[in-house]
């Protein structure tokens, strides 16, 4: 007979706390303070925004990194440098954080939703090339919890209908897939530097990229169409919004990127230990390791297929364990009223109901249906560099307990 579950009064696996992550450290500390004795937080004439913009470039091998303040501006900025024309299409994900989304509404091009692989829920090259038409400009490619998606493919998609690539790595810092970074493959790669994030200053972002002409656009797009190096006194180039990074966040990234690589190290076994412990629980399918990528777990991520996702998270929670089911819920197209009533702009509904979009946009979940497979079956746990194998231990021994109990 099996152990009784926590949640029907046996005894739980863990009863102690799991341990808090701590991003910052002694080094994050004393650059603040140099910062702050600077007497100067303004990083376009301060000296670690640029430090930090320079060694992040370095870094994932971009010749330029534009810094901004947050993931979101980071996208922002992309699509800025793309420039669509009201009405243009950009192809994302249909599982991500609004903040891939938004950026191209404010641009007023109109989004347009790849399907998912139903495991991993990275979009899927077949599905980016389907949706593809001739008002498609680019393609913000969203790699989710710290695993690549299939690149490479994308990229030759790209390539051969003359649309830009935007690489959104917010989850998926210093995360090798095959001989390089991701984000080092595209036009374009975006980065959140938020709390939650393999490496953080609070929120920020950053834009890399190799192209010199798309550089200069993202680092005016930063600061309402004006800098220093590239216009004249006052002049402004293009409408523009301001990102501008502060020096607090560039001297706390200055730090955070000498530590990211040993950070995404860590989660990388821990994750592995974690599959490979509950590989063999019944009803439960973990996400296959893939030889040519690394899987850093910005979150940890497996499906509930032959349980219940609500009662199992229920019971993993009576056992000690945090965990939660679906993720965002529903596709993020249905996460708000901005595409599903075209609540955009006042009461216009633009860009949809102007002359400028070419067909009637739809979005309904029949659109993706691997989406909605996947966010109808995945549980989410938290993972971080901080916990030991013995942590580990007690989620995989939580999760097989649960499993069979069911």
């Amino acid at each position: 007979m099996s152990e009784a579950l926590a949640i029907n009064g046996g005894t739980p696996v863990r009863t102690d706390p799991f341990p808090s992550r701590k991003p910052f450290g002694q080094e994050e500390e004393d650059l603040l303070l140099e910062a702050v004795r600077s007497q100067n937080l303004f990083g376009k004439s301060g000296t670690f925004v640029p430090q930090f913009e320079k060694a992040f470039a370095e870094f994932y091998g971009a010749q330029y990194a534009q810094s901004s303040t947050s993931g979101t501006a980071a996208i922002h900025l992309a699509v800025g440098a793309v420039n669509p024309d009201p009405g243009d299409e950009i192809i994302t994900a249909p599982i991500t954080d609004p903040g891939s989304v938004m950026p191209i509404l404010i641009q007023n091009a109109i989004p347009v939703f790849a399907d998912v692989d139903p495991l991993s829920m990275n979009m899927t090259a077949e599905s980016i090339e389907a949706n593809i038409t001739d008002r498609t400009r680019a393609i913000i490619l969203v790699h989710l919890f710290g695993r690549s998606c299939d690149t490479d493919e994308v990229a030759e998609i790209a390539k051969a209908h003359d649309v830009i690539l935007i690489e959104d790595c917010s989850q998926c810092h210093a995360t090798m897939y095959k001989d390089r970074y991701a984000g080092a493959t595209g036009h374009m790669a975006c980065y959140s530097l938020q709390q939650s994030k393999h490496m953080t200053t609070g929120d920020g972002g950053m834009t890399i990229t190799n192209d010199e002409e798309t550089y200069i656009r993202l680092k005016l797009f930063a600061d309402k169409g004006w800098d220093y190096k590239y216009m004249g006194e006052r002049d402004h180039a293009f409408l523009a919004p301001n990102y501008r990074m502060t020096e607090m966040q560039g001297a706390v990234g200055v730090a955070q990127l000498k530590k990211v690589r040993d950070v995404t190290l860590r989660r990388i076994a821990l994750g592995r230990q974690l599959s490979d412990l509950i590989a063999d629980a019944p009803g439960v399918t973990v996400v296959p390791a893939q030889d040519d990528r690394e899987a850093t777990w910005w979150n940890f991520v497996f499906h509930v297929t032959g349980h219940d996702p609500d009662a199992f998270v229920a019971a993993l929670k009576a056992e000690g364990i945090s965990a939660g089911a679906h993720y965002i819920g529903d596709p993020i197209f249905m996460r708000g009223s901005f595409l599903t009533e075209k609540n955009t702009y006042g009461k216009s509904g633009f860009p949809f109901t102007s002359e400028v979009a070419s067909r009637e946009y739809s979005y309904t979940p029949d659109i993706v249906p691997n989406a909605v497979k996947a966010l109808s079956t995945v549980v989410v746990m938290g993972i971080h560099e901080h916990m030991s194998e013995e942590d580990i231990r007690d989620m995989g021994e939580a999760i097989q307990k649960v499993a069979r109990g069911l």
